[in-house]
């Protein structure tokens, strides 16, 4: 919905590369060649003097990205994108299963997407597809800012940690079985990038863990997709927008769900904890995903300041006495991006609309949600071009003006205060209709 990847350049991120199917393995381990482990991802709780484990909690790794990045004529750098490790089965199956690393952790989405050439074709054959009355397979677009996925709609069993959910439904992205062959114009057509390679995307996939239960609502028509999501009927014929619109529960499919949504417990939101980083960056940083607002000991709303969501999930920065009410946290967004022309732009090749100031600056944006309560977002600004180490993944302080990048779906009046802002907090994100702690989603708190 408010993704925005790592497809401009920075630092060495270099142009794309050909090849590689950045298939993982069932036994857990990293295709990148990276183990991480946080020490918030084993936690106890004590009841009647027996201690159990938290099964609610899974690390979060920000490094190179997926061993398919570097595959090939070219190679990318990740950068500020936050990964984690989930595992998909056919339904009902506990053999056919594939552990997939490298999936990005996006607060701005909602639903799971996986590239498939990622998956192995025994586990793709025996998912279960979404199809119509007719037999068709289902397929969908998904509009990010700056590009989209098209692909089938197919069921899964889907688990992370200790969580889990049965037959649930999941994007395959660049899946040409019938006539899933061709990307439909009213999806292409809105411009951006075809994010249907690991390359593209900068991942094995994308696990949308929004404010919303799921990925459309009662508005996914052609014309008018809530987040950009718009479904499809695929004969062999080619594509055709379903326009009847459709519920989570109603024929002729079912919509992609937020994951966490679908828990039996801990299905209220998340909260991403990140600690703090260097100015001058850092190679690999690890931190925690916990699961559930207020379910259990270790994930408790506590003195967080609480920001009601729109029902679009906005909520109002404040900026230069501007006030921006399309705003919005977003692990996904690899920098900040915010309009402030008097802040020098960087000039140096491969960095246009990046702020370059010659010294640290320190920024005071405040943010307002829907109950008026107002937080300061304050933070430091940092130069592009300099600050940075030449072999960070996780940095700090960048900024870019987003009227300079090429953005198939912008957002106007909006302050993307992307991973940079999570570092050294915990950031939660409640969802809609959902008691998280003291307050009902949709909320962000930090």
């Amino acid at each position: 919905m408010r993704q925005i990847l790592a497809t401009m350049a920075l630092l060495l991120l270099a142009a794309c590369g050909g090849g590689g199917g950045g298939t993982s393995t069932t036994t857990g381990s990293s295709s990148g060649g990276t183990t991480t482990t946080s020490s918030g991802s084993t936690t106890t709780s004590s009841s009647g003097g027996t201690t159990t484990p938290v099964s609610n909690t899974t690390p979060i790794v920000i490094d190179a990205g997926p061993a398919a990045l570097n595959v090939g004529s070219g190679a990318y750098t990740a950068t500020n994108i936050p990964y984690i490790t989930i595992t998909v089965c056919a339904p009902g199956s506990t053999s056919n299963c594939q552990t997939i690393d490298h999936v990005l952790l996006d607060t701005g989405s909602t639903g799971l997407r996986l590239e498939a050439s990622v998956l192995n074709s025994t586990l793709l054959t025996a998912m279960t597809p979404q199809t119509d009355a007719q037999g068709n397979p289902v397929g969908e677009c998904y509009e990010y800012v700056d590009g989209y996925v098209f692909g089938s709609v197919k069921n899964a069993d889907f688990s992370v940690a200790g969580e889990n959910v049965a037959s649930m439904p999941l994007q395959v992205v660049g899946d040409t079985t019938g006539g899933l062959g061709t990307v439909p114009h009213s999806c292409s057509s809105s411009g951006g990038s075809n994010m249907n390679t690991v390359q593209m995307l900068g991942a094995n996939g994308i696990i949308g863990v929004g404010n919303f239960v799921t990925d459309c609502g009662t508005t996914c028509t052609a014309t008018n997709g809530s987040g950009g999501a718009i479904y499809y009927d695929c004969p062999a014929s080619g594509c055709s927008a379903i326009t009847t619109r459709a519920n989570n529960t109603s024929a002729p499919f079912e919509q992609l769900i937020n994951p966490v949504a679908g828990f039996a417990s801990d299905n209220n939101g998340t909260i991403l904890s990140l600690p703090s980083v260097a100015p001058s960056g850092a190679v690999t940083l690890t931190g925690t995903l916990y699961f559930g607002i207020g379910t259990q000991t270790n994930n408790a709303l506590g003195s967080a300041s609480v920001l009601p969501t729109t029902n679009n999930g906005y909520i109002t920065a404040t900026y230069n006495n501007t006030a921006l009410p399309d705003s919005f946290l977003d692990s996904g967004s690899n920098y900040y991006y915010f309009v402030d022309t008097s802040i020098t732009a960087c000039t140096q090749n491969g960095y246009t609309g990046f702020y370059c100031p010659s010294s640290a600056l320190s920024l005071t944006p405040t943010l307002k949600g829907t109950t008026g309560n107002t937080i300061s977002a304050a933070f430091t600004l940092y130069n592009a071009y300099t600050q940075p180490g030449a072999t960070s993944n996780a940095v700090p302080g960048v900024g870019a003006n987003p009227n300079t990048q090429s953005f198939s779906s912008p957002i106007n009046n909006s302050f993307d205060f992307g991973l940079p802002f999570f570092y050294g907090r915990n950031v939660y994100t409640a969802i809609a209709g959902r008691q998280a702690g003291s307050a009902n989603g949709p909320y962000f708190a930090y």
